[in-house]
């Protein structure tokens, strides 16, 4: 039996585990109020590198002295306006789409035969809008099909539609988003594992080499009554392609593939567009979508932190 002060592996707060229902995950926009106009950004996880930089931070151990810190390289090519959608008390009351749509992205959505141009509605009838976003990934190389996704803008609703009369046929890039030595929020999927049991799933404790009906298993689902067994029961199931948020990743170096030649990553290829190098690692595999968002909560831990990049190896 195991002992009494150990707590059941696996937390309630990512609950049910089933695989998502989208590559790209929602977001409450109103929650992030931080950002260069657009509030998020459509990007592809590359892979890990190690970079050595030097450590500018105050009061750190290290300061003045260069060290090695793991990174991921993700790859962020220029985005356009696929449509703007505007809200009032929370409902969509309107789609108005952006002109010159790509090719890939007409083959995948249904578009209307009558085009419209962009005609905002009558402030009284709306209270915030938001923009339909699409990845311009052909050119990268990783695949052809666009990502879309519905992005939240900065400001007042007179701001926001100003950014998109500005941008409604512009390519918005990683620059005018984000800058170097920000923090950034990654949302993606982790990696997907497929059906697995109990002790990966949850890690719980293999039973002694004694026990009957398997090791791998937990000892008891559950009581005698109620007589059913709970959702809390650790059983087998799907593990992986689950929505996670990893927050506070620091921007040590961001830029142009002219500008730091990124070739030969493994499962990946080249990175053809503009890059952004963040600290630490990002959930999923090489070409995953990911989408880099201001930071929710802000921490003072990781926006002191000052990196001087010196060299990826």
């Amino acid at each position: 039996m195991a002992a009494p002060k150990s707590p059941r592996k696996g937390s309630l707060q990512y609950w049910p585990r089933k695989r998502a229902d989208k590559f790209l995950p929602s977001v409450n926009w109103e929650a992030i109020s931080e950002g260069k106009g657009v509030k998020g950004f459509i990007a592809y996880k590359a892979g890990m590198v190690s970079v050595a930089v030097k450590n500018n931070t105050e009061h750190s151990m290290t300061k003045g002295k260069n060290i090695v810190v793991p990174a991921t390289i993700i790859e962020c090519p220029a985005m356009k306006i696929f449509s703007v959608r505007f809200y009032k008390n929370g409902k969509v009351m309107k789609d108005v789409l952006a002109e010159n749509i790509e090719k890939e992205l007409k083959r995948k959505i249904k578009l209307p035969k009558v085009k419209k141009k962009f005609e905002p509605v009558a402030d009284d009838d709306f209270d915030d809008l938001r923009i339909i976003a699409y990845s311009l990934v052909r050119g990268s190389g990783i695949k052809k099909t666009p990502d879309l996704t519905e992005l939240g803008l900065t400001g007042t609703k007179e701001e926001k539609l100003n950014f998109v009369k500005e941008n409604i046929t512009k390519e918005i890039s990683i620059a005018e988003v984000f800058k170097q030595g920000e923090l950034v929020d990654v949302r993606g999927l982790t990696k997907g594992k497929g059906l697995q049991g109990p002790v990966k799933r949850f890690g719980i404790t293999l039973k002694s080499h004694k026990s009957e009906k398997g090791r791998r298993k937990p000892g008891s689902l559950g009581p005698w009554h109620p007589a059913r067994v709970t959702f809390r029961a650790p059983q087998a199931g799907q593990l992986g392609m689950f929505t996670r948020i990893i927050y506070n990743n620091k921007i040590i170096d961001m830029g142009k593939n002219s500008d730091r030649e990124l070739k030969n990553i493994k499962n990946f290829g080249n990175v053809k567009s503009d890059f952004v190098i963040v600290a630490g690692s990002i959930m999923g595999p090489a070409k995953r979508q990911l989408l880099l968002t201001s930071p929710l909560r802000q921490s003072k831990k990781q926006f002191k932190k000052n990196f001087e990049l010196i060299e990826l190896r």
